[in-house]
């Protein structure tokens, strides 16, 4: 009887554990170098906390797990199209990114110390921006705009946004209707919380709102 308890109790445990994280396996480049995936390396597995967005939504600098959108349907996702991207912008910002000035966050520059100098250094003419300059985007209310860190690597809101066939010829994207480039808040699946593995990158991932620079 004792032993048919502890195995209820276990699968209860399973079950509670499962209900409020998830562990995910890291497939890409695209949020190097905070979470580490490649073909010549050992990916990273993260710990997902599906539970504290149930009393807040996702913040700025918040690292997600999010169902992207249909279009964005793309080989490398960690699962069912499952998509792992840093939250740049809430609903009611406007973010944008001009060569001369840097991403912008209703026009105040952002601080994104999680970046890697080495990618920012490689090409100085792709750099702030580190791709095209986009926006000005105003963030519909109840969605995100989201990014990877690894930003000369990643499909983002940056890909996937609509823009105008004018500023598409000069080089301006992301003019055109919001909605496609962003992502539902009620299709986030939770917070990156954790390195669970491999043992050498294990920790917590850090807390940081780029909006709250100088």
């Amino acid at each position: 009887m004792a032993a048919v308890l502890v195995v209820v109790l276990g699968a209860l445990g399973v079950a509670v554990v499962l209900t409020f994280a998830s562990m995910y396996e890291i497939p890409s480049e695209a949020m190097e170098p905070t979470l580490q995936g490649c073909g010549v390396c050992e990916n990273d597995h993260v710990v997902v906390d599906k539970l504290s967005y149930r009393f807040r939504p996702p913040q700025p600098g918040d690292v997600i797990v999010f169902r992207a959108p249909t279009a964005w349907y793309m080989p490398g996702a960690t699962g069912e199209n499952e998509l792992v991207k840093r939250v740049i912008a809430v609903g009611g910002q406007t973010v944008e990114c001009r060569a001369d000035v840097g991403l912008t966050v209703n026009g105040k520059l952002l601080v994104e110390p999680y970046l890697d100098p080495a990618t920012m250094e490689a090409d100085p003419k792709a750099f702030p921006c580190l791709g095209n300059e986009f926006g000005p985007v105003d963030v519909p209310d109840g969605r995100l705009w989201v990014m990877g860190d690894n930003r000369t690597h990643s499909a983002d809101s940056r890909t996937y946004c609509r823009s105008a066939a004018p500023d598409i010829a000069s080089g301006l994207m992301c003019t055109g209707d919001p909605s496609a480039g962003t992502v539902p808040v009620a299709d986030v699946i939770g917070k990156v919380r954790a390195i669970a593995f491999p043992s050498p990158r294990r920790g917590l991932l850090a807390d940081v709102n780029p909006q709250f620079g100088p």
